[in-house]
């Protein structure tokens, strides 16, 4: 405990990268965070890391940018940091760099010290606590349960045919040890239907492990899976890696195609012997596992492009499972907005039936970059502003789908055309900056002959920034 007789507040504060006084946090049950004026997590209690499901050692000394998929504008550790202002009971729907996805509320908090930001202090508080107590009492004739041992295929919400064919092949494959193989665009859902197999399996009591192979630095990616052992380099202790740790269970590799090409190969041995190796022992232990991985391009794209070994993906697609994009089963739309309206429902005390009829004709002429999850977050923002009204309009919806309103609502024709003017020099200039981006990097990752350290560090970013960007631009590496 901190004896604040013996320090003073300011002394108190200047401390805070100091685990000596943070410890008072160590066994709060909501999770917290402390960072210096830069972001730099310097504290990270156990109960972020159960919400997380990342090990602190992931978190601590490492900016909330490169730890959470966030960046500046959408972190509130950082907009906080910006604004100078505490943030109360802001509610955000996050995934971590390791692929795990969160529902939590922050309050977070400027640190101060005689008038200079010296950090942030942000407490979490996951809505899993909530929801357990809320999911205990079901509506009726409904049950609710939002928790991941509760995901199973009658949950996943679709009638089209091509969705269908997808869910029953999942669900057969459950039944057997063979390998799966997952293929959708980002936010279809690939992870859902993992959950799913994985419950629905003879596994099911046992433990689920999700890795998001693209989001790990390729130096730590090896011993996070693997494990390491005593004296294998500088600081390296006897540690299981997540192969280990997820035997009799089911360990799921999402994007798996963003793996490096060198590690595949050790992958490919790993599951063909089910053994593995730790970094630096000469022991091989032995591992029972379903392996369900992901891939988010054509992995025959991806083969010929030198980023998926042939012989990985002819061993892990054993089972080759395609969930198609939102825009092409658009009639799930209204099943989907009501799932999700239900769902928030109950998460936020709200009594809202349904969405417009002008909304959803502009649901369906929407191609939906972000897949399902990107309509979840659309119907969760426009609830939180509704109010106290029972249906979803357009004023409700996020700035980012404010062009609707002007499609039903025709302009007189020189505004209209003006407006349209307008319009496309944005989408132009949006353009033109990302493709400037794209040739920088490419430029610089030339030369640097793609080294990603030199290259990041040229750039003033992190390499975990610059691997997200390369696969964005699907920049191939030689």
């Amino acid at each position: 405990m901190v004896d604040f007789k013996k320090k003073t507040p300011e002394r108190f504060l200047q401390d805070l990268d100091n685990s000596e006084y943070l410890s008072i946090f160590d066994n709060f049950s909501d999770g917290v965070i402390v960072t210096n004026s830069d972001g730099i997590i310097v504290y990270y209690n156990r109960a972020m890391s159960r919400i997380d499901e990342l090990d602190p050692e992931a978190a601590i000394s490492h900016k909330v940018t490169d730890v959470y998929d966030l960046d500046d504008s959408s972190s509130i550790i950082m907009q906080c940091l910006a604004k100078k202002k505490p943030i109360i009971d802001e509610p955000i729907y996050y995934r971590t760099r390791m692929g795990k996805f969160a529902n939590t509320t922050h309050n977070v908090l400027p640190i101060f010290n005689k008038k200079k930001l010296i950090g942030i202090i942000c407490f979490v508080r996951d809505y899993h606590a909530l929801t357990q107590t809320i999911a205990s009492m079901p509506l009726p004739g409904k049950e609710q349960q939002f928790d991941s041992a509760s995901i199973t295929f009658d949950r996943i919400i679709g009638k089209a045919p091509a969705f269908i064919d997808a869910i029953n092949s999942a669900k057969m494959a459950s039944s057997t040890p063979s390998p799966v193989m997952l293929f959708g665009e980002t936010g279809t859902g690939k992870e859902l239907f993992a959950r799913a197999i994985h419950n629905h399996s003879s596994r099911s009591a046992k433990k689920y492990t999700p890795v998001n192979c693209a989001a790990i630095p390729e130096n730590l990616l090896e011993g996070i899976l693997f494990g390491t052992s005593k004296g294998a380099f500088t600081g390296a202790v006897n540690k299981a890696g997540l192969f280990e740790r997820t035997n009799k269970g089911t360990i799921f590799l999402d994007e798996v195609n963003s793996m490096p090409v060198g590690l595949q190969s050790k992958i490919l041995r790993s599951i063909q012997d089910s053994k593995v190796r730790r970094v630096g022992a000469l022991k091989e232990i032995e591992t029972d596992l379903k392996i369900i991985s992901s891939v988010n391009n054509d992995p025959h794209i991806s083969i010929s492009d030198g980023t998926l070994r042939s012989d990985l993906f002819y061993r892990l697609g054993v089972v080759f499972i395609h969930i198609i994009p939102l825009r092409e089963r658009l009639d799930d739309l209204e099943l989907l907005a009501d799932h999700f309206i239900e769902k928030h429902n109950t998460l936020m005390g709200k009594k809202v039936e349904k969405v417009s009829r002008e909304v959803m004709e502009n649901f369906k002429s929407y191609h939906w970059p972000g897949n399902v999850r990107e309509l979840e977050h659309v119907i969760e923002g426009a609830m939180n502003i509704v109010g106290a009204k029972k249906t979803i309009r357009t004023k409700s919806l996020q700035s980012h789908f404010s062009n609707w309103s002007i499609k039903s609502r025709p302009l007189p024709s020189t505004q209209s055309h003006d407006r349209k003017s307008a319009a496309g020099s944005s989408i132009n200039l949006i353009k033109k900056k990302s493709d400037h981006e794209e040739n920088i990097i490419k430029n610089t990752l030339f030369e640097n002959k793609n080294n990603i350290t030199k290259t990041a560090k040229f750039l003033g970013i992190s390499r975990q920034l610059l691997y997200y960007k390369i696969k964005k631009f699907n920049i191939i590496r030689d």
